[in-house]
């Protein structure tokens, strides 16, 4: 059973091993392959609205999200998401349940939609999964991702209309 509960700090450690190997392998997240613990914390933890991690029963990190403004003011109303599911944990629904809690928590937190900004189109999985949740790409960023075993590849934004 797993289950989704807002981030403590006290489970920091255990966060950064699921995001370490995933932002070092270079495949899915633009940041650094070499982002330090307290760049991707700031990232992560501190400039989002909220972060949430999945465990399962027995209290192991199965993945994170967080939850942001995808843009400041006027922009506001729509919300940002980002996601990592631990290795392990691959396969077994883990980032399908957080989709559907971040729906969920951005509209308790007021959001009215919600875009991803840079899905990586060879993450192919990702984005079958997010069409799944009714996501559509809306726009697609030619050659915007270096990806690290097949060069310049696209990103796509997605969206999806949260109000019904």
């Amino acid at each position: 059973m797993t289950e989704i509960v807002q981030f403590e700090e006290v489970r920091w450690p255990n966060v950064w091993r699921v995001m370490q190997p995933v932002f070092k392998a270079g495949e899915t997240y633009p940041y650094a392959p070499e982002i330090s613990e307290a760049e991707a914390h700031t990232a992560w933890i501190e400039i989002p609205a909220a972060t949430y991690v999945a465990v399962g029963s027995d209290g192991a990190v199965l993945g994170t999200y967080y939850i942001k403004a995808n843009q400041p003011g006027l922009g506001g109303h729509v919300c940002n998401c980002g996601y990592i599911v631990s290795e392990a944990a691959r396969g077994g629904g883990v980032a399908s349940q957080m989709c559907e809690h971040s729906q969920r928590e951005a509209l308790r937190l007021g959001f009215l939609a919600m875009q991803y900004n840079f899905v990586v189109a060879t993450n192919e999985q990702a984005v079958r999964l997010w069409q799944k949740h009714n996501f559509e790409i809306i726009g697609t960023l030619p050659d915007a991702f270096r990806h690290a075993r097949f060069g310049l590849v696209d990103a796509h934004i997605m969206h999806k209309n949260l109000k019904g």
